[in-house]
């Protein structure tokens, strides 16, 4: 029954299809467009503007003058749906994931010629899906629309030319909106001698958390430098309700429209990036980074609902809801280089692959992802010594994955899954 209605209650935000963002489950890779340019290979390695708050708050040591960077990342997703069967019947359009912008902000000033302060407004999670009305498998979810924003006030000191430190508290906010359309008929036709309709559920929460990034950056020679960042895990206690809408025919005494006070506790994970900058001469420079992500945090999503009444099946579907997960850790790979062109253009390329923390077994509609191959492109351009512009391009695909699902009423939605997507980017720093 848990999975039938809600898909969990608050579980929005967890339960993500992910399909439209370029890192592991629910994060989001895009809070630098210089560094989606080189597939964000060397991300904790190289300062090349004030990003580098995110990427590695020792990094702001390598900025000599006071700077802000502003940007946002286009995403532009296409999955195609195949091999589908289920008790409902329905559509597979394939096209849930509209057109989204990511957008970033940091500012960064040197202070003296070891401290150096920071600020930092990014999304590190967020998605929206959106299925069509009548999508086969909206039994198991029709919706998710969740948004994370952080606020990173930040600090670095260079103990001297070679070692730098960084460290920065975060402010996390997070939003969200999960809707499924859940269809009682395997128990309303039995009472009532006909099929029930579509009903919906409608859940929002929200709730801050708090975490910190940190980051040591080591120009190991001359031409080496080596960036290690972490990321804090954030825990969140979200808090707020599940509204509910029986479909046409359900007998009240079952089940009548109500709204259910709800809460979950969840951790979004710690990840640590590792990366190197090697500069080859005056025009080539080599980029490589791995980055390791505790999803195995996520093994199962409790929801309480307090306040649960309006009929017999209330409290069955509205109580205590455990659904598991059983996530796992993931590494992400990435390789990349630039080149200087001349004076005025810099040229990137880069390539990644991500793992993604999903399993078989306990893969839904809001969650289709496989493991993941990227290829990037992108370019600097400086108008003058204070103003660059960057742009970026990546290229997204995944394995193709199959969704299995069977809920206690006896509705099912099996299918295919193949997933791409096309990223565009457009960055600004000013110097001052």
């Amino acid at each position: 029954m848990k999975k039938t209605m809600i898909k969990s209650s608050l579980s929005l935000a967890i339960t993500l299809a992910s399909t439209q963002i370029f890192a592991s489950g629910f994060a989001l890779n895009e809070q630098s467009i210089s560094g989606m340019g080189t597939g964000f290979a060397g991300r904790s390695s190289s300062a090349d503007d004030a990003s580098i708050v995110y990427g590695n708050p020792a990094g702001m040591s390598r900025l000599k003058r006071q700077q802000v960077t502003v940007g946002a990342a286009a995403i532009d997703a296409k999955t195609d749906i195949s091999d589908t069967s289920g008790r409902s019947a329905g559509s597979n359009k394939g096209d849930m994931v509209p057109f989204i912008a990511v957008p970033m902000g940091f500012y960064v000033k040197p202070i003296d010629d070891q401290w150096a302060f920071g600020l930092g407004v990014y999304a590190p999670f967020g998605l929206v899906t959106d299925y069509e009305n009548g999508f086969q498998g909206r039994n198991f979810g029709s919706k998710s629309k969740v948004k994370v924003v952080t606020f990173q006030p930040t600090i670095s000191y260079a103990f001297n030319d070679k070692v730098s430190i960084g460290f920065g508290p975060t402010i996390n906010r997070i939003s969200g909106v999960l809707e499924s359309n859940p269809n009682l008929s395997g128990i309303t036709a039995p009472i009532t001698g006909r099929p029930a309709g579509d009903g919906r559920v409608q859940v929002k929460g929200d709730d801050v958390g708090y975490g910190f990034n940190a980051g040591i950056l080591v120009q190991a020679t001359d031409t080496t430098s080596v960036g290690l960042t972490y990321h804090s895990k954030v825990t969140y206690k979200l808090e707020g309700h599940t509204e509910v809408t029986p479909g046409a025919g359900v007998p009240p005494a079952l089940l009548s429209a109500g709204r259910y006070d709800a809460k979950l506790s969840l951790d979004t994970p710690e990840s640590v990036d590792f990366s190197v900058t090697q500069s080859m001469n005056d025009a080539w420079k080599l980029y490589a980074g791995a980055t390791w992500t505790r999803w195995s945090r996520l093994q199962d999503i409790t929801v309480k609902n307090s306040g649960v009444s309006g009929g017999a099946l209330a409290p069955r579907l509205f109580g205590t809801i455990t659904e598991e997960q059983n996530w796992h850790d993931t590494w992400a790979y990435a390789i990349g280089t630039s080149y200087q062109l001349n004076k005025q253009w810099v040229l990137r390329t880069g390539l990644s692959f991500d793992q993604s923390p999903t399993n078989n077994e306990n893969r839904s509609p809001r969650i289709p992802t496989g493991d993941r191959t990227i290829f990037s492109l992108g370019a600097g351009y400086n108008l003058s010594d204070d103003i660059t512009i960057d742009v970026a391009y990546s290229y997204l695909k995944e394995e193709d994955v199959k969704v299995h699902e069977v809920s206690p009423l006896g509705q099912t939605y099996n299918a295919k899954y193949e997933n791409s997507a096309n990223g565009f980017g457009l960055g600004l720093t000013y110097r001052f």
